[in-house]
């Protein structure tokens, strides 16, 4: 069960497990905060881990309330939708053939069943972000790991709630969010960068930040793009 211990007026919940560091995250749609900490680590040490953090916290949950939040998606007649950080207006076609997604101009052409409702629109649009997101990143990564000198990892392409990347060194692998298939192009990368840095640094010390810097100057333009861009009810920043 999680331990919960009071920073200075700011409830976090701390959960023990099996691993080398302590982990820090602020968690949507109200700023939850949670510490996922090593077994053998003492919870005075977690408590002060966290106080020295406090600040950051308070701010991650600062941004979290003003961020811009997108529209919920009805999945309607020229509604929008954005591909590679452009904005496309939705045309619904029905069809007795294979549905299917296409660009053309500014508009995303979603070719579907007759009849089909809200959920079999979203399910074919997202399975369409999933494909257009694991091709682009697929040469990203492959590109990337030579660069970084690493043997490319495993690539896993998902919708994930809380975060817009992971990484597990242990595993050789690294996960997308499909969201990323809505934002610009460089946000793309600077989350394939991080995550493929993680292979040589687990951490976000001083190291990690050098590595970024080393090999894509521009990261932290790239993050605050990123995170100022709307985001889905759900979302957090990274």
């Amino acid at each position: 069960m999680p331990t919960r211990i009071a920073l200075g007026g700011i409830e976090a919940e701390v959960v023990f497990k099996d691993i080398r560091n302590i982990h820090l995250t602020v968690l949507p749609p109200n700023g939850r905060v949670r510490i996922s900490a090593p077994t053998h680590m003492a919870l005075d040490t977690v408590r002060v881990f966290a106080l020295s953090k406090l600040a950051w916290i308070k701010s991650q949950r600062k941004s979290m309330v003003e961020q811009e939040r997108e529209p919920s998606r009805e999945y309607l007649e020229r509604e929008s939708h954005y591909v590679w950080g452009r904005r496309y207006l939705l045309k619904i076609v029905e069809t007795d053939g294979a549905q299917m997604v296409s660009l053309r101009h500014r508009t995303l052409v979603l070719a579907i069943k007759n009849g089909a409702d809200q959920a079999a629109r979203r399910a074919v649009l997202s399975r369409w972000y999933r494909d257009q997101l694991r091709e682009r990143a697929s040469s990203l990564v492959t590109d990337w790991s030579r660069r970084l000198g690493l043997d490319a990892p495993r690539l896993y392409v998902q919708h994930m709630k809380t975060k817009w990347g992971s990484c597990s060194p242990i595993r050789r692998s690294i996960r997308l969010n499909t969201e990323l298939a809505k934002k610009p192009p460089g946000c793309l990368e600077y989350i394939v960068v991080h995550e493929l840095v993680h292979l040589l640094e687990p951490t976000h010390n001083e190291r990690f930040k050098a590595l970024m810097r080393a090999f894509l100057p521009e990261w932290e333009d790239r993050r605050r793009e990123l995170n100022a861009l709307p985001i889905r009810n759900e979302r957090w920043s990274y």
